[in-house]
């Protein structure tokens, strides 16, 4: 059995059903019983961040889909051996790659990998670009038909579809030979913002217009959306060239052998998103 946790997010909900599609035993972590799942795939009720809370999710799993970023990935992991997992596959960031650990985001990175690399549990790192579902951002501003707010305008980032990310977890998942391995993961080239509007306004029928925001604009902006560490994080990331995140890998042809999707499918796949209200 498979647990698939972050089962409703944008990779969790992917793979769920690229796994079932598969006929691969997948039970989904849930915080809520009524969660959207698919139909047909189980689902337990649990919360990484209260790692007792998934004893029970764990029963009968030999395989974990892990995300990272909570509180106390050690008691997490520990949970996982108590229950006798004999793989875990960690979605992390390749934000860490050269990633100074005063930035909290690398920081949060680099102590779930440690926590999984010291858990003695054979494990796989999943080191992605950013996403192409970063584009919802801007939702509000296009379903109202205002000016999007764009960061950082000059900053190219090789955008990676969670359904390449799916993909790549599903193959790591059923076959197994990738362990005690990081793989760095990114979507086929590398986009300004602009762009992603001009291709994202073709797929919605819309002429989107941008409205560049100044650093400082950007800086309020994160501070509005996120805690100060991680306004910050972001900030340095960007603004201060702290990550390149423009780097173009193969690795999702390698392990899937398909090429990764572009953000114009995404765009198609999605568009009924920024139209709904």
């Amino acid at each position: 059995m498979i647990l698939v946790t972050g089962a409703t997010g944008n990779v969790g909900s992917e793979l769920i059903r690229n796994l079932h599609a598969a006929g691969a035993p997948v039970r989904a972590l849930v915080r809520k019983e009524n969660s959207a799942v698919p139909g047909g795939i189980e689902c337990a009720v649990g919360d990484l961040s209260q790692p007792a809370s998934i004893s029970n999710a764990l029963i009968g799993v030999t395989r974990v889909f892990l995300l990272g970023g909570y509180s106390d990935m050690p008691a997490v992991l520990n949970r996982l051996r108590i229950a006798k997992v004999q793989h875990v596959v960690l979605l992390s960031s390749r934000s860490i790659i050269g990633g100074q650990s005063s930035n909290a985001i690398v920081k949060m990175w680099m102590t779930s990998e440690d926590a999984v690399m010291s858990s003695g549990i054979p494990w796989t790192i999943l080191r992605p670009s950013s996403f192409m579902s970063n584009a919802l951002r801007w939702r509000s501003d296009i379903r109202a038909s205002r000016p999007v707010r764009v960061h950082f305008p000059n900053i190219p980032i090789a955008l990676i579809d969670p359904y390449d990310i799916a993909a790549a977890a599903a193959v790591v998942l059923t076959t197994g030979r990738q362990r005690n391995k990081t793989y760095e993961l990114s979507g086929p080239i590398a986009m300004l913002p602009a762009e992603q509007l001009e291709i994202l306004g073709r797929a919605i029928g819309r002429k989107l217009h941008a409205q560049f925001v100044p650093d400082n604009e950007a800086f309020a902006d994160l501070l509005r959306q996120s805690s100060e560490e991680f306004a910050d994080a972001i900030f340095r990331f960007y603004a201060k060239g702290e990550f390149d995140d423009s780097r173009v890998v193969s690795t999702v042809t390698h392990l899937t052998g398909q090429a990764p999707r572009s953000f114009e499918q995404w765009a198609i796949n999605h568009a009924s998103e920024f139209l709904e209200s």
